[in-house]
């Protein structure tokens, strides 16, 4: 070995073996990492931040920001009310999300698959009360497993199908990947969706902390027009079950009906009064494209300014607004302002919201315009709670969020975009037509995930650069002389997944490709059991974050550390292995 390899493979096991003790975050152990190998001079200065550039890096970032806007039309709420039920035990969850996965991204850009159903399951997770760290890695890895199945469903396949075009004459078609894949798929999501994820430690607890947030009495109105005219107030208890909503009753006229009022036919202008947290109240007016109590401020607020925000204030002894009513103050019409709900603690509220006295130490819920929170709570005189992320859906653009991340997705599958560019222009789209504002666009990137990625991409170019990667291919060819075919093949995947743990998969598609073939033409057999054996060994990156977009994807909102991923990873390539090789022989016999 040379000086360089020797210096990298030192780096490597240094930093895996920090990464897998866990004392030091990712990201610094990454960049120092980086900056010791610049150092060393085994990284050329001139490429030591190309990481930070390259796409994989890029496409985590935007899909991260891509995620947020459909989160916030109100598109990941409706996939959670016609698909997903929060009651439903975990293991089902799983595998039904795992297997909507990856039929998708059998078809469509594992990453972008991935990128529509994480906050999805993020939301579900976080109504049945459980750590999201739970289904997010079996989420991710499924979204991987189906992405075997198919030519366009992830870039090893592609890159197989252009080797063997160049080494035999001719690519592999859309669905030669289909038998082996969907076998080894099939496997993998059974796996993960009965055993695997018990293998995952939940560290964040068993329940996501919804103690914390306060139950409000708020309103919200039924528009003109709305489709829910006619109908009986019981009829949206289903929805309000699903969305963890209390209807209280009825407001007509600036009267309380008698009773909870459940057979009162709606009409244009009513008002149900519900009990409900911040985010539940938000995604039940979403489901039922309901209006906020103020019907014409709210429009009014819509009209102008970067969009609305929710906050929650306290109101502390001698605070403008206690002993007065939101109407009497003039919170309207003064400050641009709805009063959406109070939390008052053991006592009930008879009237309607805005013409409630408010009383210290209620806890109100306020509709602001955005970056007006703080003028707002100081003019009121109260105290701002601590920041949960509370957002109001922009529903009314919810199909057009997904329209056009659709058609972006559908342009990178067919190649008529690359795919950072097709998500670069999906977020474009979402802050021009204030699905996202610009303000908070950068607030949806995961940093420290980031700055991981684009300071091992150098290290990993660097290796391959060097000849590490070659050498360790030479070896190979050596090792597996005279082997049996099934021994041979298995050393083949198990050394391709091991580097492709290391490197991207990309990189590792293209210096193990030809080896099989190498391997191949000395046994004077045919390649393609070969080339079927590293497409999906060179996908099967399930050990590290790093291996793969998709589990740098779900560092951040999975609360995972690095050596999470080998406790499910492990065992699901040991068994993607034993189940892919006797497919190999069977569909593509030597």
């Amino acid at each position: 070995m040379t000086a360089d390899q020797i210096i990298l493979f030192a780096l490597f096991i240094g930093v895996f073996a920090l990464l897998l003790w866990g004392r030091f975050r990712y990201d610094l152990v990454a960049f120092s990492a980086l900056m010791l190998g610049v150092v060393l001079g085994v990284v050329p200065t001139d490429q030591a931040f190309s990481g930070f550039g390259h796409p994989a890096t890029l496409i985590v970032a935007l899909v991260l920001i891509v995620s947020a806007g459909l989160v916030k039309s109100g598109a990941v709420f409706l996939i959670t009310r016609t698909m997903v039920d929060s009651a439903r035990g975990l293991g089902a969850h799983i595998a039904l999300m795992g297997g909507v996965g990856a039929v998708l991204s059998a078809f469509m850009n594992n990453v972008a698959a991935l990128a529509l159903l994480m906050p999805v399951d993020i939301q579900t997770a976080r109504k049945a009360g459980r750590s999201p760290g739970l289904s997010l890695m079996p989420l991710s890895f499924a979204t991987i497993l189906g992405g075997m199945v198919t030519l366009i469903g992830t870039p090893p396949n592609i890159i197989i199908a252009s080797i063997r075009e160049d080494a035999l004459g001719a690519p592999f078609a859309m669905f030669d990947f289909a038998p082996v894949g969907a076998v080894a798929a099939a496997a993998g999501l059974a796996f993960v969706a009965l055993v695997g994820w018990r293998l995952i430690p939940d560290r964040a607890g068993s329940e996501t902390p919804r103690e914390v947030l306060a139950p409000y009495i708020a309103e919200l109105t039924v528009p003109e027009g709305s489709d829910h005219v006619g109908k009986r107030l019981g009829e949206l208890d289903e929805t309000a079950e699903k969305t963890d909503v209390a209807i209280l009753g009825l407001i007509r006229d600036g009267k309380r009906r008698y009773g909870r009022a459940a057979n009162a036919i709606l009409r244009a202008g009513d008002a149900l009064v519900l009990e409900a947290t911040p985010d539940a109240l938000d995604e039940f007016r979403s489901a039922l494209s309901l209006a906020f109590s103020d019907v014409q401020r709210e429009e009014r607020l819509t009209a102008v300014g970067e969009g609305l925000e929710v906050l929650e204030v306290v109101v502390p002894q001698g605070a403008r607004i206690t002993g007065k009513t939101a109407q009497s103050l003039g919170l309207a019409w003064r400050q641009n302002t709805i009063l959406m709900g109070i939390a008052r603690q053991g006592k009930r509220i008879a009237k309607e919201v805005r013409k409630t006295e408010v009383l210290p130490g209620d806890i109100l819920l306020l509709l602001t315009p955005r970056d007006r929170g703080q003028d707002v709570t100081d003019w009121l005189g109260c105290l701002p709670l601590a920041h949960r992320g509370l957002s109001v859906t922009a529903n009314d653009k919810t199909w057009l969020a997904i329209g056009v991340f659709g058609a972006a997705v559908a342009a990178a599958s067919f190649g008529l975009l690359y795919l950072p560019v097709a998500l670069g222009l999906v977020v474009v789209a979402y802050v021009l037509t204030r699905i996202l504002p610009i303000s908070e666009v950068y607030d949806y990137v995961e940093w420290p995930v980031v700055v991981l990625l684009g300071s091992m991409i150098p290290l990993g170019a660097a290796l391959e650069t060097a000849g590490g990667t070659e050498l360790i291919a030479g070896a190979l060819v050596g090792l597996t002389e005279g082997l049996p075919a099934w021994a041979i093949l298995t050393v083949l995947m198990v050394v391709t997944m091991t580097l492709s743990d290391v490197l991207n998969n990309t990189a590792t598609t293209i210096v193990a490709a030809p080896v099989g073939i190498q391997m191949a033409a000395t046994m004077d057999v045919s390649p393609d059991p070969f080339l079927m054996a590293v497409a999906v060994a060179a996908s099967s990156a399930y050990l590290t974050p790093i291996g793969h977009k998709n589990n740098t994807l779900i560092l951040g909102p999975g609360g995972y550390r690095f050596g999470d991923y080998w406790r499910l990873g492990l065992p699901l390539e040991a068994l993607i292995v034993a189940v892919s090789i006797p497919a190999i022989l069977l569909f593509w016999p030597m």
